[in-house]
């Protein structure tokens, strides 16, 4: 009767678990060092692939700081510990979140989700050129007209999202969501418009059709996606939102945020440049709004009386 193979002790699994070294040593470690040691514990499949200079970026060190970390935690370089983290991550790899581990518990399951978030936006933000959004800002400010085009769930929110707000700056805008309207919007767009597609992905068929399409009109491209996509070829100007992958979707989390981010800072540079009159549109458009729909800001209204009459000594019986 074959036997099977003895398990490793929990000491020697403990020894493999690089990520489980690093947690147990990260109270004693050097500030710097501890900002390396949270940097991997809240995305380690990007560290795991990661060039020194971009986990240095990541962390706001230097390189050889990355070099003293990797030997501090028991590595004898920065190769050594790529492969004992890629063991560690072996030993426990999680489809439901790529900086969750099946030992974590309900605390490091909440600091790693948002960590790994808050590290991914941070490390985008390092990488936002603000050259590069001032032309895109200037281009859509000259537009006469402006198509957003989204393809897929999450697109199509990003890109109603944009239209809605280039619409509140007084621009004469447009969404389209299904791909046989964009292939029209596209074909009718002139030299002096501009096409906005959003896709994380950036190599859907049918919003590259369109975008070629735009482009043989003479339509500028804005392109909200990754650097090196499909997409981004083929945009003039590209505002990138690359993040780490996720585990579990195309488009996840960090993605989604990142764009939303990406759209914030258009929407704020377009207006800025729209001058005085576009300031004056919108502050109309909020006091319609807040004399139309009760609902709006009420939540915050209720709790600032809710609290001064708790300060009052007013229970709820009493009101």
């Amino acid at each position: 009767m074959s036997r099977r193979p003895a398990e490793p002790p929990a000491a020697e699994l403990r020894d493999l678990d690089l990520l489980a070294t690093i947690r147990q040593k990260a109270p004693s470690l050097s500030k710097s060092h501890m900002r390396v040691a949270e940097m991997v514990l809240a995305d380690p499949g990007w560290a795991l692939h990661a060039s020194v200079d971009k986990l240095a970026r990541r962390a706001g060190v230097g390189k050889p700081t990355v070099v003293r970390f990797a030997r501090s935690v028991g590595c004898a370089g920065l190769r050594d510990f790529k492969l004992k983290l890629a063991g560690s991550l072996a030993l426990g790899a999680n489809y439901l979140h790529r900086a969750v581990r099946p030992a974590d518990d309900t605390s490091d399951v909440i600091n790693n989700v948002i960590g790994s978030t808050l590290s991914a936006i941070a490390d985008w933000h390092r990488g936002v050129q603000p050259e590069l959004m001032a032309k895109a800002a200037e281009l859509l400010n000259q537009a006469k007209r402006v198509d957003c085009y989204g393809t897929g769930q999450m697109s199509n929110f990003m890109a109603s999202d944009l239209q809605a707000r280039f619409f509140r700056l007084g621009m004469i805008s447009y969404v389209y969501n299904d791909a046989y309207l964009q292939l029209i919007a596209a074909a009718t767009l002139t030299p002096d418009d501009v096409a906005v597609p959003i896709s994380f992905t950036g190599r859907l068929p049918n919003q590259l059709e369109t975008v070629r399409v735009a482009k043989n009109q003479g339509a500028r491209i804005v392109a909200i996606t990754r650097a090196g996509t499909p997409l981004a070829q083929l945009a003039d100007i590209v505002v990138n939102v690359e993040v780490p992958a996720d585990a579990t979707m195309p488009v996840g989390t960090d993605a989604c945020i990142t764009q939303v981010m990406a759209i914030e800072l258009i929407t704020v540079l377009v207006g800025r440049l729209r001058g005085p009159n576009c300031e004056r549109r919108l502050e109309r458009i909020q006091r319609l709004m807040l004399t139309r729909d009760q609902d709006i800001d009420a939540s915050s209204v209720v709790h600032w009386d809710w609290s001064a009459d708790e300060k009052d000594g007013l229970s709820k019986s009493q009101l």
